[in-house]
């Protein structure tokens, strides 16, 4: 015979009567036997099953919960011997009150906490909401205003618990139930006052009408609390803040869902349990996350193209994200140089390949301006002219040396210069500024000598460091005119193109020989 889990295990249930109700999470639960005056419970932990309401009915032993995912409200505990205790500072208790007001948090039921004259101070609230987050907002809010959390002092419940990469399952620190031996009501003269379990109920719920916990407010204080926690500074600090710029305009224009659901996956892939989840996302748990931030984003529901098959997208980035070289912050994984452009080792990164195709983009419509002689000639009006094309302010900006009047007078002249000193390369040996229309990877020096005396075919591979057909004389290219100069650019930009279609060729036939996994940016996207 086989027995059943104990988590399928389902106590008599005593549904009419409201205090039991409040302690919805009963498993692993806590119990002790009565103890003698003057000593303490010696708490034991029951994993076997769950607390059962007819347990506490009958109240033979003391009995405490846990916490589950999810809570209605938390605990504050401070021990007799604390120095926050009325005994020690009579306005303690009122300040751990305050310090929760910004939450939301104003109104806590107060009882002592057994025979010892301790107090727990609840507070419950409307919502439902995730454990995690309520007990590291709680505690970040204490100890901002300069409280220390510790046993013996003033303890949080739920407790934060530390993050595990080794698959370990930790529990929530328990808290003694109320309303047993030694545990009574107080009120705001923190004098205790005659009542049951009825009335600590009626206390509840009036103070759960006052408690309107602001989800704003949680957000922001775990954004800089998860931070902190996780010592996320440096160039991890940078590479986070420079998603967050991203993600968060959303969509202002088409022709943007498949980037910015990239940013979303790697901001949740890496950082997603440092920012807002008990542990890092993965699998349909990445995807869900993905999908939710990417819905509530500006913009989502005017530009997004892709709101039908959004799911789907998330999918694939979930798998290209979950095999590339990034990892969860915090974990043991070798560490990569953090950037969102960080490239791939073994073959360019999605990054470098949408800025290649990007510029590629811009110097053929350049080309086609040319054919039709409608390039104009003024900054404002040349860049007016090229969106058309499918291209944004942001990607022209970016690539401006492709386009830009200056760039492009600088890259005639420097055909110029090439044809009457063949020994020297379009830009000088070392430079970092690339003002040509090549692209930063096009160019290199030519090599020593004189380059007649290179194959034909090899010259033609080349491309950048030869001019294209035969070469020019002296003479012809001191006579060069700004038309000629012209059609030079547009051949070298042909040239360019051809490279770019044989280099797409090249890429998708690598592709076909990966393994199953299709990654959404080898395709064309909006």
């Amino acid at each position: 015979m086989q027995l059943a889990p104990s988590r399928a295990f389902s106590s008599v249930q005593e549904g009419d009567d409201p205090f039991l109700a409040l302690w919805s999470h009963r498993y692993d639960y806590l119990w002790a036997e009565h103890p003698q005056p003057d000593e303490r419970p010696d708490w034991q932990t029951e994993s076997r099953h769950p607390l059962s309401d007819r347990l506490l009915q009958q109240g033979t032993l003391l009995y405490g919960v846990r916490f589950g995912p999810t809570t209605r409200y938390c605990v504050l505990d401070v021990d007799k011997g604390s120095v926050y205790h009325p005994t020690r500072d009579r306005f303690a208790w009122r300040r751990l009150i305050a310090a929760l007001e910004v939450l939301g948090l104003v109104q806590a039921v107060i009882c002592t906490s057994s025979y010892s004259g301790g107090l727990h101070l609840y507070f419950p609230f409307d919502t439902e909401q995730k454990t995690w987050a309520i007990a590291l907002a709680v505690s970040t809010l204490l100890e901002n205003k300069g409280f220390k959390l510790a046993p013996g002092q003033l303890e949080v419940f739920p407790n934060c618990k530390a993050y595990v990469t080794s698959g370990e399952h930790s529990l929530y620190n328990g808290h003694r139930l109320p309303m047993q031996a030694g545990s009574y009501l107080l009120n705001q003269d923190l004098q205790m006052i005659w009542g049951n379990q009825e009335t600590f109920v009626q206390h509840w719920q009036f103070a759960q009408q006052r408690n309107s916990l602001d989800p704003k407010a949680l957000d922001r204080i775990l954004k800089a609390a998860r931070r902190r926690q996780f010592r996320v500074t440096g160039k991890a600090d940078k590479f986070l803040n420079d998603l967050n710029a991203e993600i968060e305009q959303g969509w202002t224009g088409p022709g943007q869902t498949n980037r910015l659901l990239g940013r979303i996956a790697m901001r949740s892939y890496i950082f997603g349990h440092v920012l807002y989840t008990d542990k890092p996302l993965e699998g349909n748990a990445l995807v869900h996350d993905i999908v939710t931030i990417a819905q509530a984003l500006p913009g989502y529901h005017d530009w997004c193209q892709h709101q039908h098959e959004v799911e789907k997208r998330a999918q694939d980035w979930m798998l290209a994200i979950e095999q590339s070289h990034y990892f969860h912050y915090g974990t043991d994984k070798r560490p990569i140089e953090l950037s969102p452009d960080q490239p791939d080792e073994s073959e360019p990164s999605w990054n470098q390949q949408k800025q290649a195709e990007a510029r590629a983009k811009i110097q053929q419509a350049v080309a086609d301006l040319l054919d039709k002689k409608a390039l104009p000639s003024g900054i404002t009006e040349r860049f007016d002219t090229l969106i058309p094309y499918g291209l944004s302010g942001a990607t022209l900006y970016r690539h401006r040396d492709l386009w830009h009047p200056r760039h492009l007078r600088n890259a005639t002249i420097g055909a110029l210069q090439s044809a009457m000193e063949p020994d020297c390369s379009w830009a000088a040996s070392g430079s970092t500024s690339h003002t040509n229309l090549l692209g930063e990877n096009g160019c290199n020096t030519l090599p020593e000598g004189d380059p007649s005396v290179l194959p034909s075919q090899e010259q033609r591979m080349i491309g950048c460091n030869s001019f294209p057909g035969e070469a020019l004389s002296h003479a012809e290219a001191r006579n060069m005119t700004q038309e000629e100069g012209i059609a030079y650019i547009k051949q070298v930009l042909n040239q360019v193109k051809a490279r770019r279609q044989a280099e797409l060729s090249q890429r998708k036939e690598r592709e076909t020989l990966r393994a199953q996994l299709s990654l959404p940016f080898t395709n064309e996207i909006e």
